[in-house]
């Protein structure tokens, strides 16, 4: 028995840090490195994402279009489509249309830097 409780205890480790997918869900300290996550809370509250976004931590953005952006860091997929990783959501936030047509999200005409700093801020909602 106790040769065996250290791999269930691995074992529980890696199922806690997998999605139902097997991809690994991106965490706060994972991604910071991707943009600057205060800017990126600038570059939401300047692009009026809070229009259609309830999103915590930005001052007003409490819209019911858009799906709240709570607890991003721990969400599986992006749009239904796309794995959650930094790429992708950089991706997303550039050109949503280009990964779902049919997708309500405007293109916000972010570049990519500001689309890394967006990226980073939504990495940090736990």
């Amino acid at each position: 028995m106790k040769t065996i409780l250290p791999m269930i205890v691995a074992a529980a480790a890696v199922v806690a840090t997998v999605g139902c997918t097997g991809e690994r869900t991106p965490r706060h300290g994972y991604v910071l490195n991707i943009g600057d996550p205060e800017r990126g809370e600038r570059i939401i509250r300047d692009v009026g994402c809070g229009s259609c976004h309830a999103i915590p931590g930005v001052r007003g953005a409490n819209g019911l279009v858009g799906p709240p952006l709570t607890s991003w860091s721990r969400r599986t997929y992006i749009a239904g489509e796309l794995p959650n990783t930094p790429d992708n959501l950089v991706r997303w936030l550039r050109d949503p249309r280009a990964i779902e047509p049919k997708t309500a999200m405007p293109r916000l005409g972010l570049n990519d830097q500001q689309a890394r700093a967006v990226a980073a801020y939504l990495y940090t909602l736990r």
